[in-house]
């Protein structure tokens, strides 16, 4: 088992590796960036709904949380290694917070999508209307429907004269999100990646064995947004200017869309989703003809009413109906022999 892990986790650096550096040769770094970090942020959501059974319609909240902690305390440090590690802190314990109060309070699926969705509706109205002078945080102004402009971005650590831009901004993206995706790999194949599929399947069972549900969903809810904290910052940096469209209902249902289009209960169809939507949106962006919405919306009806598991899961099965049945075939064949000549022997 742990053999198979390693060569796992080989085959993953090995082909990441290669994507990381032949991607640029197609793509424009600026744009890989940004689809690296919708990749990481699509990979939050798809960790605590795919995986944890957490319908989440606010993911965009913690994403949001994310790029605003890191342009606050840049401007208020000045630097950005502390700000980076806050801009995963704050999401986690607030959604440590709110996932205690909802899952401690037993609600259902449904009360829990819709309170994901009203706090994140909350934050984004709250941040528009922080446009006066009195809506200081240190030397941060919040800047309401303005944004957060010119905030420090990230620098090597310990030297604020040494920036991270441009193709060293890709790189670092893009390790980071393999750390992350490697990291997921490692918390889904543990013990509480496995017991957490099971809450997923059957909570009702899983407390009935004797495992506490409401503290390992609050755990998982709590490190997807921390994972979407992150991206957040990341995205702060790409753009340099943080607005409160990171928290719009648009964000959010974009998210779900990633992950819906990818597949869920997959590690790779949220990263797929994301890149490749978040590509066509961009293309998209630079025409008028066709509206990015209105696409979003026809693309999730038709994954919905065609493909409602997804890109991935479809691919693994039509993969496995195409090369595993002849493979099978073979070991059936030479199991029947087999058995045919310990009957001659016999």
């Amino acid at each position: 088992m742990q053999g198979s892990t390693g060569k796992d986790v080989t085959a993953t650096l090995i082909v990441a590796v290669i994507l990381i550096w032949a991607l640029p040769l197609m793509v424009g770094t600026y744009t890989l960036t940004v689809l690296a970090i919708y990749a990481m942020l699509g990979l939050s959501l798809g960790l605590i709904w795919g995986f944890g059974g957490i319908l989440c319609f606010g993911q965009a909240a913690f994403f949001g949380l994310g790029a605003y902690t890191y342009a606050i305390a840049a401007i208020n440090i000045g630097e950005s290694t502390l700000p980076i590690l806050l801009a995963v802190i704050v999401p986690f314990m607030f959604a440590a917070i709110l996932g205690a109060m909802m899952f401690y309070g037993r609600l259902g699926d449904v009360y829990l999508g819709v309170i994901t969705l009203v706090v994140t509706l909350i934050l984004f109205k709250f941040i528009n209307s922080t446009a006066g002078p009195q809506y200081v945080i240190g030397n941060a102004r919040l800047g309401g429907y303005n944004g957060i402009p010119g905030f420090p971005t990230l620098n090597v650590p310990g030297r604020t004269d040494l920036f991270i831009w441009g193709d060293a901004l890709y790189y670092l993206c893009a390790a980071l999100l393999l750390l992350v995706y490697l990291g997921v790999t490692w918390l889904l194949r543990s013990s509480f990646g496995r017991i957490a599929v099971g809450i997923r399947e059957n909570e009702t069972r899983m407390s009935l064995i004797g495992y506490d549900v409401r503290i390992r969903k609050t755990v998982m809810f709590a490190i997807g947004a921390a994972i979407a904290g992150l991206a957040g910052a990341l995205f702060a940096n790409w753009g340099a200017i943080v607005t409160p469209g990171l928290f719009s209902l648009g964000q959010s249902a974009e998210i779900i869309i990633w992950c819906i289009v990818g597949g869920l209960g997959t590690r790779f169809g949220p990263l797929l989703g994301a890149a490749g939507l978040g590509y066509l949106k961009f293309l998209l962006g630079q025409q008028s003809m066709i509206n990015n919405t209105m696409l979003m919306g026809l693309i999730l009806v038709l994954f919905v009413l065609f493909l409602p598991r997804g890109v991935v899961p479809a691919a693994v099965s039509v993969w496995r109906a195409s090369v595993g049945r002849p493979r099978h075939g073979g070991r059936a064949r030479a199991a029947r022999r087999h058995r045919q000549r310990g009957r001659t022997d016999g």
